[in-house]
């Protein structure tokens, strides 16, 4: 019987965990020190505005951990010899192994701002950051985020619904447009404002100032301008938590480097999840992938190696989904910022109201590349198929009434979208529904 150790209770080692014992009987130990059992860490937010509680995060009972036969331990791994297969905790406790499967996520990303350890500066990742803010929140009225992006949106979110005024920093000129194209960060910018937080852009932050009981008094910003605040939240993005690694021989760059069966440099010694980093891009993906439902796959797909079925990775086209506020969102393929020289943007968005979509599509074989949508959810399964496929925009377009997952609601504007598409290109684009095709121009 062999000792498999995870480092790690989050999405991807405890996916892992689970999905290996399904197919063996070998001796599994999962190592964290965040929190005993895994939870839902999306759900951070709901339990500060009060819709769980944190043990509706739990997807499994408590004895279900005994009951599978995954022992748990509550620490956290300082350092790892590879040449002994040992693992040391910072309670003096020493581990050994068989296969070591290291899992142990992201921290968040800080960059050495004067004042950035004072009381007061908070993030938004683990159970003890969530913590943090409900004890620094209590009674104030303002606050400052630096940063976008998701977890900037969710923080500040999470503080309004307390009656807290939020000003938000955000380096670019546009809303994440480090991410979005211009036109849908401009959509999502407009949606955070319009629900009463201020957005200051192109401003990021350069010091925190503190008071003589060393707690946040006010913030300065790159422009020098300085906001009174006793809180300010660090959302700049995360960064893999490998400082353990130090002289275990592990190689790593920004995160720990791994071939496509998850593989490091050490014989049986496996990465997965945020902290692993790919030496090759996977299908066009970026090296790093801290979204939840990767971590899932990588769990998924590295068990059936460790129980004796050599699987590679193998995750398909890119797609994520989040919500701005009350504005859901859906990506599939890629949708860059900027646009390559031979593709080509098409954008539609219903007048007045947060409702939109912007398609990416190659110039010459008018392949689709791409989407985003706002305010409309869509099939992942079709959309999966038709990238992998290599689908043209006319197939997609033709066809885009099939995609609509919640028809009841969006079926109105694909005759919209179509003819502007039709206007907008000289194309004559068919519409089916229900098995009747049509042409539509404005």
């Amino acid at each position: 019987m062999r000792k498999i150790v995870i480092i790690g209770n989050g999405i991807s080692g405890i996916t892992c965990a689970r999905n290996i014992r399904k197919k063996s009987n070998d001796e599994i130990t999962v190592v964290s020190g965040e929190t005993e059992h895994f939870f839902s860490r999306t759900a951070l937010m709901y339990i500060y505005m009060g819709h769980m509680k944190y043990e509706h995060t739990k997807p499994y009972e408590d004895f279900f951990w005994a009951k599978n036969r995954i022992n748990l331990v509550k620490d956290i791994v300082v350092t790892i010899d590879t040449k002994k297969r040992e693992l040391f905790t910072k309670s003096n406790k020493l581990i050994h192994y068989d296969i070591l499967i290291i899992a142990s996520g992201s921290i968040t990303k800080k960059f050495d701002w004067p004042g950035q350890y004072l009381k007061g500066v908070v993030s938004l990742y683990s159970y003890s950051d969530l913590e943090e803010i409900e004890g620094q929140t209590k009674n104030i009225k303002n606050a400052v985020i630096t940063g976008g992006g998701l977890i900037g949106v969710e923080l500040a979110e999470m503080l309004h619904s307390r009656a807290i005024n939020v000003t938000m920093l955000v380096k670019e000129k546009y809303y994440w447009n480090s991410v979005l194209p211009q036109t849908d960060a401009s959509l999502v910018g407009e949606h955070i404002k319009g629900h009463g937080i201020k957005v200051l852009y192109e401003t990021g932050l350069k010091e925190i100032i503190g008071n003589a009981e060393g707690k946040v008094e006010a913030i300065i910003t790159t422009k020098g301008e300085k906001i009174e605040c006793p809180l300010i939240g660090i959302t700049t993005g995360v960064t893999p938590n490998i400082s353990f690694l130090k002289d275990s021989g592990i190689e790593n760059d920004k995160g720990i480097l791994v071939n496509k069966f998850f593989e490091t440099n050490i014989t049986d010694v496996y990465a997965i999840g945020d902290c692993a980093q790919f030496k090759e891009s996977i299908n066009g993906r970026k090296n790093i992938e801290q979204v939840w439902y990767t971590g899932r796959m990588h769990g998924e797909t590295l068990a059936q190696s460790v129980c004796g079925n050599k699987k590679a990775y193998n995750p398909g086209p890119w797609f994520n989904s989040a919500k701005f506020i009350d504005l859901e969102y859906q990506t599939y393929g890629t949708v860059l910022p900027k646009i390559k020289e031979d593709e080509k943007y098409f954008h539609w968005k219903l007048p007045g109201k947060d409702i939109a979509l912007t398609i990416v599509y190659n110039t010459s074989s008018r392949e689709l590349i791409g989407i985003n949508v706002f305010g409309i959810r869509l099939r992942h399964d079709l959309f999966d198929k038709w990238l992998m496929e290599k689908v043209s925009i006319d197939f997609m377009l033709t066809n885009f009434d099939k995609s609509i997952f919640d028809k009841e609601f969006t079926k109105s504007y694909v005759k919209d979208i179509i003819a502007s598409y039709n206007n907008k290109t000289n194309s004559k684009i068919q519409y089916k529904r229900n098995g009747v095709l049509a042409f539509f121009n404005l």
